[in-house]
Protein backbone atom coordinates (compact mmCIF):
# COMPACT_ATOMS: atom_id res chain seq x y z
CA UNK A 1 0.00 0.00 0.00
CA UNK A 2 1.72 3.59 -1.03
CA UNK A 3 -0.63 6.24 -1.39
CA UNK A 4 0.40 9.59 -0.51
CA UNK A 5 -1.34 11.16 2.98
CA UNK A 6 -2.60 14.34 2.59
CA UNK A 7 -4.84 17.11 4.79
CA UNK A 8 -7.55 18.69 3.18
CA UNK A 9 -10.33 15.79 2.43
CA UNK A 10 -8.94 14.20 -1.03
CA UNK A 11 -10.18 10.60 -0.30
CA UNK A 12 -13.49 11.91 -0.14
CA UNK A 13 -13.18 12.72 4.07
CA UNK A 14 -11.05 14.21 6.60
CA UNK A 15 -9.46 12.20 9.45
CA UNK A 16 -10.45 13.00 12.47
CA UNK A 17 -7.84 11.06 15.29
CA UNK A 18 -9.87 10.21 18.40
CA UNK A 19 -7.44 8.97 21.49
CA UNK A 20 -4.16 10.99 20.89
CA UNK A 21 -2.31 11.85 23.77
CA UNK A 22 -0.01 14.25 24.65
CA UNK A 23 2.01 15.06 28.43
CA UNK A 24 3.32 17.86 30.56
CA UNK A 25 6.66 17.33 31.97
CA UNK A 26 5.12 18.03 35.62
CA UNK A 27 3.04 14.92 34.64
CA UNK A 28 6.33 12.51 33.93
CA UNK A 29 8.27 14.07 36.76
CA UNK A 30 5.57 12.94 39.09
CA UNK A 31 5.38 9.61 37.84
CA UNK A 32 9.04 8.88 38.17
CA UNK A 33 9.10 10.84 41.61
CA UNK A 34 6.76 7.58 42.93
CA UNK A 35 8.79 4.88 40.80
CA UNK A 36 12.18 6.39 42.65
CA UNK A 37 10.18 6.67 46.02
CA UNK A 38 8.24 3.09 46.16
CA UNK A 39 4.87 4.89 46.13
CA UNK A 40 4.13 3.97 42.47
CA UNK A 41 1.87 0.62 41.86
CA UNK A 42 3.35 -2.37 39.88
CA UNK A 43 2.15 -1.17 36.71
CA UNK A 44 3.22 2.45 36.97
CA UNK A 45 6.85 1.34 37.88
CA UNK A 46 6.02 -1.19 34.51
CA UNK A 47 4.81 1.51 32.50
CA UNK A 48 6.63 4.72 33.03
CA UNK A 49 10.19 3.00 34.75
CA UNK A 50 10.26 2.53 31.06
CA UNK A 51 8.85 5.49 28.59
CA UNK A 52 10.36 7.86 31.46
CA UNK A 53 13.45 6.49 31.67
CA UNK A 54 14.97 3.87 29.01
CA UNK A 55 17.38 5.32 26.42
CA UNK A 56 15.92 3.16 23.72
CA UNK A 57 14.67 4.32 20.44
CA UNK A 58 10.99 3.71 21.02
CA UNK A 59 10.97 5.22 24.50
CA UNK A 60 12.84 8.22 23.43
CA UNK A 61 10.89 8.69 20.90
CA UNK A 62 7.82 8.41 22.51
CA UNK A 63 8.75 11.09 25.28
CA UNK A 64 9.41 13.72 22.67
CA UNK A 65 6.20 13.32 20.93
CA UNK A 66 4.06 13.18 23.91
CA UNK A 67 5.76 16.65 25.09
CA UNK A 68 4.95 18.53 21.56
CA UNK A 69 2.14 20.19 21.12
CA UNK A 70 3.47 22.53 18.60
CA UNK A 71 5.72 22.51 15.53
CA UNK A 72 6.65 18.03 15.47
CA UNK A 73 2.85 17.15 16.47
CA UNK A 74 1.67 19.42 13.28
CA UNK A 75 4.41 17.73 11.38
CA UNK A 76 4.03 14.24 12.13
CA UNK A 77 -0.06 14.67 11.54
CA UNK A 78 0.77 16.19 7.87
CA UNK A 79 2.94 13.56 7.46
CA UNK A 80 0.12 10.82 7.81
CA UNK A 81 -3.14 13.10 6.53
CA UNK A 82 -3.98 13.35 10.11
CA UNK A 83 -6.44 16.51 9.82
CA UNK A 84 -7.98 16.32 13.12
CA UNK A 85 -6.48 15.44 16.69
CA UNK A 86 -8.37 15.08 19.87
CA UNK A 87 -6.15 15.32 22.14
CA UNK A 88 -6.23 13.90 26.08
CA UNK A 89 -3.56 13.78 28.93
CA UNK A 90 -1.96 10.98 28.67
CA UNK A 91 -2.36 7.77 30.78
CA UNK A 92 -2.63 7.47 33.70
CA UNK A 93 -3.49 11.01 34.06
CA UNK A 94 -3.20 12.31 37.25
CA UNK A 95 -5.20 9.34 38.90
CA UNK A 96 -2.02 7.46 40.94
CA UNK A 97 -1.78 10.80 42.47
CA UNK A 98 -2.87 11.98 46.24
CA UNK A 99 -6.02 14.03 45.39
CA UNK A 100 -4.15 17.24 46.05
CA UNK A 101 -1.41 17.37 43.83
CA UNK A 102 -3.43 15.66 41.75
CA UNK A 103 -6.29 18.34 41.10
CA UNK A 104 -3.62 21.43 40.81
CA UNK A 105 -1.65 19.22 38.08
CA UNK A 106 -4.91 18.67 35.97
CA UNK A 107 -5.79 22.07 36.12
CA UNK A 108 -2.74 22.77 34.72
CA UNK A 109 -2.43 20.25 32.06
CA UNK A 110 -6.22 21.28 30.98
CA UNK A 111 -5.09 25.26 30.98
CA UNK A 112 -1.87 23.97 28.70
CA UNK A 113 -3.98 21.83 26.44
CA UNK A 114 -6.75 25.03 26.36
CA UNK A 115 -4.04 27.00 25.62
CA UNK A 116 -2.32 24.80 22.36
CA UNK A 117 -5.74 24.79 21.05
CA UNK A 118 -5.92 28.41 20.96
CA UNK A 119 -2.77 28.16 19.02
CA UNK A 120 -3.82 25.33 16.62
CA UNK A 121 -7.93 25.92 17.09
CA UNK A 122 -8.24 24.19 12.81
CA UNK A 123 -5.83 21.34 13.95
CA UNK A 124 -6.58 20.03 18.32
CA UNK A 125 -9.69 19.46 20.09
CA UNK A 126 -9.35 18.77 23.34
CA UNK A 127 -10.47 16.49 26.25
CA UNK A 128 -11.05 17.48 30.45
CA UNK A 129 -8.92 15.44 32.44
CA UNK A 130 -10.18 14.69 35.86
CA UNK A 131 -9.19 13.69 39.02
CA UNK A 132 -11.56 10.93 40.00
CA UNK A 133 -9.77 11.00 44.08
CA UNK A 134 -12.49 13.81 44.16
CA UNK A 135 -15.40 13.15 42.40
CA UNK A 136 -17.53 16.54 43.48
CA UNK A 137 -14.76 18.44 42.71
CA UNK A 138 -14.02 16.59 39.33
CA UNK A 139 -17.70 17.33 38.05
CA UNK A 140 -16.65 21.58 38.49
CA UNK A 141 -13.64 20.52 36.36
CA UNK A 142 -15.47 19.26 33.56
CA UNK A 143 -18.13 21.91 33.68
CA UNK A 144 -14.73 24.25 33.37
CA UNK A 145 -13.46 22.08 30.53
CA UNK A 146 -16.68 22.63 28.92
CA UNK A 147 -16.47 26.33 29.18
CA UNK A 148 -12.82 26.00 28.03
CA UNK A 149 -14.64 24.31 24.64
CA UNK A 150 -13.34 20.82 25.21
CA UNK A 151 -15.49 18.17 23.72
CA UNK A 152 -15.19 15.14 26.33
CA UNK A 153 -13.91 13.87 29.29
CA UNK A 154 -11.14 11.51 29.44
CA UNK A 155 -11.10 8.90 32.27
CA UNK A 156 -7.85 6.62 32.26
CA UNK A 157 -9.57 3.47 33.66
CA UNK A 158 -9.54 2.51 37.14
CA UNK A 159 -8.63 5.17 40.19
CA UNK A 160 -6.08 3.32 42.81
CA UNK A 161 -8.21 -0.07 42.46
CA UNK A 162 -11.83 1.61 42.35
CA UNK A 163 -13.99 2.04 39.03
CA UNK A 164 -16.83 4.25 38.16
CA UNK A 165 -19.71 2.20 39.23
CA UNK A 166 -19.11 3.20 42.84
CA UNK A 167 -21.44 5.76 43.36
CA UNK A 168 -19.57 7.86 44.91
CA UNK A 169 -18.80 8.87 41.61
CA UNK A 170 -21.83 9.55 40.46
CA UNK A 171 -21.05 13.52 40.35
CA UNK A 172 -18.88 12.99 37.33
CA UNK A 173 -21.15 11.40 35.66
CA UNK A 174 -23.95 14.55 36.44
CA UNK A 175 -21.77 16.71 35.07
CA UNK A 176 -21.53 14.34 32.12
CA UNK A 177 -25.29 14.83 31.26
CA UNK A 178 -25.45 18.71 32.32
CA UNK A 179 -22.77 19.77 29.33
CA UNK A 180 -23.89 16.61 27.23
CA UNK A 181 -20.42 15.79 26.84
CA UNK A 182 -19.10 11.92 25.80
CA UNK A 183 -16.82 10.33 28.59
CA UNK A 184 -13.59 8.18 27.17
CA UNK A 185 -12.58 5.64 28.81
CA UNK A 186 -8.51 5.01 28.23
CA UNK A 187 -7.04 2.28 29.45
CA UNK A 188 -3.82 1.92 32.50
CA UNK A 189 -2.21 -0.95 33.54
CA UNK A 190 -4.17 -3.21 36.26
CA UNK A 191 -4.51 -2.53 39.42
CA UNK A 192 -2.18 -4.68 41.88
CA UNK A 193 -5.26 -6.99 42.91
CA UNK A 194 -5.11 -8.46 39.18
CA UNK A 195 -1.45 -7.41 37.51
CA UNK A 196 0.59 -10.27 39.21
CA UNK A 197 -0.02 -12.97 36.43
CA UNK A 198 0.15 -10.59 33.81
CA UNK A 199 3.22 -8.87 34.62
CA UNK A 200 5.54 -11.96 35.26
CA UNK A 201 5.38 -12.50 31.88
CA UNK A 202 5.16 -9.02 30.19
CA UNK A 203 1.53 -9.13 29.40
CA UNK A 204 0.43 -5.90 31.44
CA UNK A 205 0.46 -3.02 29.02
CA UNK A 206 -1.01 -2.74 25.71
CA UNK A 207 -0.13 -6.01 24.08
CA UNK A 208 -3.18 -7.51 26.75
CA UNK A 209 -3.52 -6.20 30.43
CA UNK A 210 -4.90 -3.06 28.82
CA UNK A 211 -7.88 -4.01 27.22
CA UNK A 212 -8.57 -6.93 29.79
CA UNK A 213 -8.94 -4.16 32.86
CA UNK A 214 -10.69 -1.47 30.55
CA UNK A 215 -13.13 -3.50 29.27
CA UNK A 216 -14.27 -4.91 32.34
CA UNK A 217 -14.53 -1.21 33.48
CA UNK A 218 -16.85 -0.34 30.81
CA UNK A 219 -18.75 -3.75 31.61
CA UNK A 220 -19.15 -3.04 35.35
CA UNK A 221 -21.23 0.22 34.40
CA UNK A 222 -23.08 -1.05 31.79
CA UNK A 223 -24.11 -3.62 34.45
CA UNK A 224 -24.85 -2.37 37.38
CA UNK A 225 -27.08 0.08 35.24
CA UNK A 226 -25.48 3.33 34.58
CA UNK A 227 -27.18 4.14 30.95
CA UNK A 228 -30.51 3.15 32.94
CA UNK A 229 -29.58 5.70 35.23
CA UNK A 230 -28.01 8.31 32.30
CA UNK A 231 -29.87 7.17 28.97
CA UNK A 232 -28.27 9.78 27.01
CA UNK A 233 -24.91 8.89 28.42
CA UNK A 234 -22.29 8.26 25.55
CA UNK A 235 -19.24 6.06 26.58
CA UNK A 236 -16.36 5.66 24.35
CA UNK A 237 -13.42 2.71 24.42
CA UNK A 238 -10.58 2.33 22.11
CA UNK A 239 -8.63 -0.66 20.31
CA UNK A 240 -12.05 -2.02 18.78
CA UNK A 241 -13.97 -1.92 21.99
CA UNK A 242 -11.42 -4.01 24.45
CA UNK A 243 -12.61 -6.57 22.54
CA UNK A 244 -16.24 -6.23 23.86
CA UNK A 245 -17.76 -6.67 20.66
CA UNK A 246 -15.80 -10.23 19.87
CA UNK A 247 -17.63 -11.50 23.30
CA UNK A 248 -20.90 -9.78 22.96
CA UNK A 249 -22.73 -12.82 22.08
CA UNK A 250 -21.68 -14.84 25.22
CA UNK A 251 -21.69 -11.82 27.42
CA UNK A 252 -25.05 -11.44 26.72
CA UNK A 253 -26.03 -15.14 27.46
CA UNK A 254 -24.31 -15.03 30.25
CA UNK A 255 -25.67 -11.87 31.97
CA UNK A 256 -28.90 -12.56 31.36
CA UNK A 257 -28.56 -16.25 32.90
CA UNK A 258 -26.95 -14.41 36.14
CA UNK A 259 -29.55 -12.11 36.43
CA UNK A 260 -32.16 -14.81 35.92
CA UNK A 261 -30.02 -16.67 39.05
CA UNK A 262 -30.23 -13.50 41.14
CA UNK A 263 -26.39 -14.52 41.85
CA UNK A 264 -24.92 -11.86 42.25
CA UNK A 265 -26.24 -8.16 44.87
CA UNK A 266 -25.55 -5.80 42.27
CA UNK A 267 -26.26 -7.96 39.14
CA UNK A 268 -29.95 -6.38 38.78
CA UNK A 269 -32.45 -6.58 35.85
CA UNK A 270 -31.50 -3.78 33.69
CA UNK A 271 -34.13 -2.14 31.14
CA UNK A 272 -32.09 -3.20 28.10
CA UNK A 273 -29.63 -5.49 26.58
CA UNK A 274 -25.79 -5.58 26.83
CA UNK A 275 -25.82 -5.00 22.92
CA UNK A 276 -28.66 -2.26 23.33
CA UNK A 277 -26.74 -0.05 25.48
CA UNK A 278 -23.36 -1.12 23.22
CA UNK A 279 -25.10 -0.15 19.96
CA UNK A 280 -26.63 3.07 21.14
CA UNK A 281 -24.35 4.40 24.26
CA UNK A 282 -21.11 3.23 23.16
CA UNK A 283 -18.82 4.36 20.42
CA UNK A 284 -15.59 2.43 19.75
CA UNK A 285 -12.26 3.82 18.65
CA UNK A 286 -9.55 1.96 15.82
CA UNK A 287 -6.92 2.88 18.18
CA UNK A 288 -4.23 0.15 17.74
CA UNK A 289 -6.13 -2.11 15.32
CA UNK A 290 -6.20 -1.16 12.01
CA UNK A 291 -7.27 -4.80 10.85
CA UNK A 292 -9.70 -4.79 7.90
CA UNK A 293 -11.60 -8.09 9.34
CA UNK A 294 -12.24 -6.66 12.75
CA UNK A 295 -13.30 -3.29 11.83
CA UNK A 296 -15.61 -5.12 9.30
CA UNK A 297 -17.04 -7.18 11.87
CA UNK A 298 -17.15 -4.38 14.45
CA UNK A 299 -19.15 -2.31 12.01
CA UNK A 300 -21.66 -5.43 11.63
CA UNK A 301 -22.20 -6.47 15.39
CA UNK A 302 -22.76 -2.59 16.65
CA UNK A 303 -23.48 -0.54 12.98
CA UNK A 304 -21.62 1.97 11.33
CA UNK A 305 -22.39 4.76 13.01
CA UNK A 306 -20.69 3.63 16.65
CA UNK A 307 -16.79 2.78 15.50
CA UNK A 308 -14.54 5.80 14.73
CA UNK A 309 -11.05 6.28 13.56
CA UNK A 310 -8.26 6.69 16.17
CA UNK A 311 -4.18 6.63 15.52
CA UNK A 312 -3.25 5.98 19.22
CA UNK A 313 -0.28 8.76 18.92
CA UNK A 314 2.17 9.12 19.71
CA UNK A 315 2.47 5.09 20.80
CA UNK A 316 1.29 3.50 17.42
CA UNK A 317 1.98 6.15 14.90
CA UNK A 318 2.46 4.14 12.00
CA UNK A 319 1.69 5.66 8.13
CA UNK A 320 0.64 2.43 6.72
CA UNK A 321 -2.25 2.19 9.55
CA UNK A 322 -3.39 5.16 8.18
CA UNK A 323 -3.42 4.14 4.33
CA UNK A 324 -4.97 0.46 5.78
CA UNK A 325 -7.62 2.40 6.65
CA UNK A 326 -8.35 4.54 3.89
CA UNK A 327 -8.24 1.21 1.98
CA UNK A 328 -11.03 -0.58 3.98
CA UNK A 329 -13.55 -2.37 1.42
CA UNK A 330 -16.35 -0.79 2.90
CA UNK A 331 -18.99 1.82 1.33
CA UNK A 332 -17.73 5.32 1.00
CA UNK A 333 -20.94 5.88 2.89
CA UNK A 334 -19.03 3.74 5.86
CA UNK A 335 -15.50 5.29 5.41
CA UNK A 336 -16.64 8.76 5.90
CA UNK A 337 -18.60 7.93 9.13
CA UNK A 338 -15.22 5.69 10.10
CA UNK A 339 -12.67 8.41 9.77
CA UNK A 340 -14.55 12.01 10.32
CA UNK A 341 -18.75 12.28 10.83
CA UNK A 342 -19.31 10.24 13.64
CA UNK A 343 -16.84 11.53 15.40
CA UNK A 344 -18.05 14.91 14.52
CA UNK A 345 -21.32 13.12 15.96
CA UNK A 346 -19.69 11.82 19.31
CA UNK A 347 -17.66 14.90 20.50
CA UNK A 348 -20.14 17.44 18.55
CA UNK A 349 -17.93 18.90 16.47
CA UNK A 350 -20.21 20.87 14.27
Amino acid sequence: MSHELKTGGDRGYLRIATEEAFATQEQIDAYLRMVKDGTADKGMVSLWGFYAQSPSERATHIMRCLLDLDELRLQHMDETGIDVAILSLTSPGVQPLPAAEAKGMVVRANDYLAAAIKRHPSRFVGMTSIAPQDAAWSGEEIRRGADLGFKGVMVNSHTQGEYLDDPKFDPIFKALADTGQPLYIHPQTPPDTMIAPMLEVGLDGAIFGFGVETGMHLLRLITTGIFDRYPDLQIIVGHMGEALPFWLYRLEYMHQASVRSKRYKRMQPLRHSIGHYMRNNVYITTSGMAWEPAIKFSQEILGVDRVMYAMDYPYQYVPDEVRAHDLLDISPEAKKKLMQTNAERAFNLK
